[in-house]
């Protein structure tokens, strides 16, 4: 499954994502962007599922004509986040 991972997820949830391909919005050089702007350029370039911590996203789109899955994480600390996955823990 071809996965991304918003700018305000910790880059550790990759490590629990494993046997999938999973980028980040930094690497592919997309922060910044704005959420239309971005979900467009998700859509277009393969991905099937976008994490996301924005707990807005919803409100502030219209998600119903989207073809992506849509992950919306709780929290978006890296400290609780480590509590439920098994991710790299940072110094």
């Amino acid at each position: 499954m071809k996965i991304l991972l918003d700018e305000s997820v910790p880059v550790q949830v990759k490590s629990a994502l494993a046997g999938h391909v999973v980028s980040t919005v930094s690497e592919l050089g997309w922060k910044g962007r704005e959420n239309g702007e971005l979900l467009t350029a998700v859509e277009q370039a393969g991905f099937e599922v976008f994490i996301l911590a924005d707990k807005n996203l919803r409100y502030q789109q219209n998600l119903s004509a989207r073809r992506i899955a849509l992950v919306e994480l709780w929290t978006n600390h890296r400290p609780t986040l480590e509590k439920h996955f098994a991710l790299p823990r940072l110094p």
